[in-house]
């Protein structure tokens, strides 16, 4: 009887530390009310902004995108809501978002602590330093008696810190909640450099300075910044739909399938590429949605390399290379675990 009583006040416990426990609780609600909640930055060019006439793009908006197609079969079915680095996770903790996909480093206290489940690295960055060419600068070690712009609440403020004083470094940080007000700030004048994801220092000198040509991004990269998607924990089924989501697109990158050809697919005597389209039923049952949940991620949203490219690649204003981010058969980290 005492077991029983134990193994009750257990159960009870579970709960109240779990509140989000119930199967399926995010995808239902998500049914009901007809769209996901996206929790996204406002600001960055290649990941998640909108464009003059207030339409989102970005690395990180195509993953919402693929997740409102995968569960509701149609990648508009996205409420885009913006939120500062210190609102964000919070608004994921409370359920005011059903996913973030807001360039947030995937972390151990974050995911351990903060009542978060990372999902798939969808960029792999580093974080770096933007100068003004005039600076005199060409290594982050000469920054001795500089001030450095960078933003609070972000793994980049403490990684200044932790790589000034393991270098011995005499430098001053200057700290802004938004992320705009970083960039300006670096952009009048009012501090010798800017540290911040490599990438993201990228979008600041094509986005923000007048001539690009006059900063110079230092070669030092101080940190591994993974940035991933991240839900709540305690939703294995949430969580499973927007990992395999994000899994599908690279997976169509290294299949050849894309938004252009993947009606012509379904075609296709390949057992593996008649799974992943639905075809052959089975996938979208262990997931609980559609069997066509990710052919229509590649047709409305296209593959991994069509997001990359179109956003942060050759068809982009940054232009960055794949590096990290190609496919492993290519040198890179992106691998996808197998569709079957």
């Amino acid at each position: 009887m005492r077991t029983a009583s134990a193994l009750l006040l257990v159960l009870l416990a579970f709960i109240l530390v779990h509140p989000q426990a119930e199967a399926g609780a995010t995808l239902d609600a998500v049914r009901q009310r007809g769209q996901i909640r996206c929790g996204v930055t406002e600001d960055l060019y290649g990941f998640s902004a909108p464009d003059g006439e207030g339409h989102w793009h970005g690395i990180d908006v195509d993953v919402c995108r693929a997740v409102a197609a995968a569960v509701l079969g149609d990648a508009g079915k996205v409420r885009f809501v913006p939120l500062n680095a210190q609102m964000r996770l919070t608004a994921l903790q409370s359920g005011e978002i059903d996913l973030l996909a807001r360039n947030t480093t995937y972390t151990l206290t974050r995911d351990a602590a903060g009542g978060l489940n990372f999902t798939v690295v969808n960029f792999y960055d580093g974080q770096g330093f933007l100068v003004p060419k005039k600076l005199g600068v060409s290594r982050a070690n000469q920054l001795a008696g500089a001030t450095i712009c960078v933003q609070t609440g972000t793994t980049n403020e403490l990684n200044v810190a932790d790589y000034l004083r393991a270098q011995n470094i005499e430098a001053r940080t200057l700290t802004f909640e938004k992320f705009a007000e970083a960039v300006s700030a670096y952009v009048a004048g009012r501090c010798d450099a800017f540290s911040a994801d490599a990438s993201g220092l990228a979008v600041i000198r094509a986005e923000n300075t007048p001539n690009p040509d006059d900063h110079l991004i230092l070669p030092d990269i101080i940190s591994r910044e993974p940035l991933a998607p991240a839900v709540r924990q305690g939703d294995d089924q949430w969580y499973d739909i927007v990992k395999w989501s994000q899994f599908a697109m690279i997976e169509a990158e290294a299949r050849g399938l894309t938004a252009a050809n993947v009606d012509a697919m379904r075609s296709s005597a390949d057992p593996a590429i008649k799974r992943m389209l639905g075809v052959t039923p089975g996938l979208g049952a262990a997931l609980g949605i559609a069997e066509g949940w990710a052919y229509a991620i590649i047709s409305q949203v296209g593959n991994y390399a069509e997001s990359y490219e179109r956003n942060v690649g050759a068809g982009s204003k940054l232009k960055l290379p794949r590096g990290l981010n190609a496919l492993w058969t290519d040198g890179g980290l992106m691998y996808p675990m197998p569709l079957r």
